[in-house]
């Protein structure tokens, strides 16, 4: 079995104080991914990882220091990682890792935000143009090498209107644009990925993910499904439990975000 969880954590420092380290303790995971940790290595706390036993693989953003950032803790030690996915423009971004464990490659991304009608949008249409390709090759490498792959994280794009409450409101919104949509459809439909969450639990709306800390948007459960684990066909064709760890209530959360939890059977 392999159980694997991601999570964007909001900042390692402040999600320390809030409840991450009870919760990484805690976890039976043998991988988590964690998106957004806005700090280098040697600025984490030292009650995250101490006597856990993990092994550690950050991608700090050195492009914008103190913002975005990816990692991956394993319980067994990768044979090899990767940051970045070979762009000029956002290798240093801290936005993608990606460690080779026994069989399987597992990755952590948070994919940029975007706002539309801004220079943000024009970024994230990049990334995803160039993010595409290498998700064509971590594909063909699962055909021609065996080794399946798993894309965790935060992408930032709600895909369906059951992945998210509002969906009527949100149409022209960021996250849920038809050319946001039309491109992670293409990951599914014509690269060959398959969103796990989503082939277990076929029917929505929900579950949600992602809350907004305004209002009153986690008591109401108006939420976005927007953390996915989203898997080689081989891979994803083991998933036996799927699950997201939504906090009991509002005051219990330390992340705007749950964990997205799946389990393995390889």
């Amino acid at each position: 079995m392999l159980k694997v969880s991601t999570v964007n954590i909001n900042g390692v420092r402040a999600a320390a104080k809030k409840g991450l380290v009870e919760w990484l303790r805690a976890t039976e995971a043998d991988v988590v991914c964690l998106q957004e940790v806005r700090a280098t290595p040697e600025e984490w706390p030292e009650e995250v990882l101490a006597d856990s036993g993990w092994h550690q693989v950050v991608a700090p953003s050195t492009a914008a220091k103190g913002r975005a950032g990816v990692a991956v803790l394993s319980r067994t030690e990768p044979s090899a990682f990767k940051v970045g996915f070979e762009s000029a423009e956002f290798d240093t971004s801290g936005r993608y890792v990606e460690v080779d464990l026994p069989g399987v490659t597992v990755a952590s991304l948070y994919l940029p935000s975007g706002e539309v009608g801004t220079s943000r949008q024009d970024e994230k249409e990049r990334f995803c143009k160039e993010f595409y390709g290498h998700l064509v090759s971590l594909r063909a490498r699962a055909e021609t090498e065996g080794r399946e792959a798993v894309v965790c994280g935060d992408w930032n794009i709600a895909h369906a209107e059951i992945d998210l409450k509002n969906w009527k409101t949100n149409q022209k919104q960021a996250g849920f644009t038809p050319a946001e949509r039309a491109w992670l459809s293409s990951v599914f439909d014509e690269v060959g990925y398959v969103d796990v969450f989503r082939g277990l639990h076929p029917e929505g709306p929900g579950p949600y993910s992602w809350w907004s800390y305004r209002g009153r948007a986690f008591d109401n459960d108006a939420g976005w499904r927007i953390d996915y684990q989203i898997a080689t066909p081989g891979l994803a064709a083991t998933a036996t439990f799927a699950e997201v760890e939504r906090a009991t209530e509002h005051a219990a959360r330390w992340s705007d975000h749950a964990p997205v939890t799946v389990h393995y059977d390889v």
